[in-house]
């Protein structure tokens, strides 16, 4: 069983100490960052977040803030890490990228954070995805993305992400689902989308206490227990 966690962490601006139960509450072997630290000593501050977490860095670089992070043991195939289209006014976007190989399965996983303008989002899906396949065509590997997608599943960009991949939470819920804001949430933004090849066994927030959750940052975390291999 993989456990695979998504996270905006929005720049370990709030309570890091709050972060790191949170984090450590979901036991992930994988979890896709977003809002990872991206200015001063950004890499030293990746790096000690994922130390104290029991996990490594395998793929993120500064622009766009995502980042990958591992449980010691997965062995890391590749990174790669991609700055999506530029829009005018707009943040510069970001795909990490790390294919990993677990239980004798190369997996291709991606972290997204995707802008408040619907059409960049739309873009940049259809971007992140062709990136994707393109990683995961390489080495044979199925695909995961998580991320903090800034819209909801009925809209076109969730939508898209969907027709693709398997949405993970309707396809194996635990919990409502809700991952916005953290202290009283209303809204699914964030999500992990997995290839249909590989079974969604459950997915649903971290067994961390409320004050926790609620202190950690601004968002909720999304952990998928996917079965990977026969």
């Amino acid at each position: 069983m993989l456990r695979v966690a998504t996270y905006n962490v929005r720049g370990l601006r709030d309570s890091v100490p709050a972060l790191i139960r949170v984090i450590e509450s979901m036991r992930a072997d994988v979890l896709c960052l977003q809002e990872a630290p991206r200015f001063l000593n950004w890499r030293g501050r990746r790096r000690e977040l994922a130390q104290t977490c029991g996990l490594r860095v395998a793929a993120g670089g500064r622009l766009g803030g995502v980042a990958v992070l591992v449980r010691p043991g997965i062995e890391v195939l590749a990174a790669e890490h991609h700055a999506l289209k530029v829009f005018l006014g707009l943040e510069i976007r970001g795909l990490a990228v790390a294919i990993l190989r677990v239980a004798g399965v190369p997996l291709a996983v991606g972290s997204i954070h995707l802008d408040l303008h619907r059409a960049a989002r739309l873009r940049h899906a259809y971007e992140a995805m062709t990136l994707m396949r393109r990683a995961a065509g390489a080495y044979g590997a199925a695909i995961v993305i998580g991320g903090d997608l800034n819209e909801q599943e009925t809209e076109p960009t969730w939508r898209y992400l969907a027709g693709q991949l398997a949405d993970c939470h309707p396809a194996a819920p635990r919990g409502d689902g809700l991952t916005f804001p953290a202290r009283q949430p209303r809204e699914r933004i964030d999500a992990v989308f997995a290839a249909r090849s590989l079974t969604v066994v459950s997915c649903g927030g971290a067994d961390a206490s409320e004050t926790d959750l609620g202190a950690a940052t601004d968002h909720l975390p999304v952990l998928a227990e996917l079965r990977v291999g026969p």
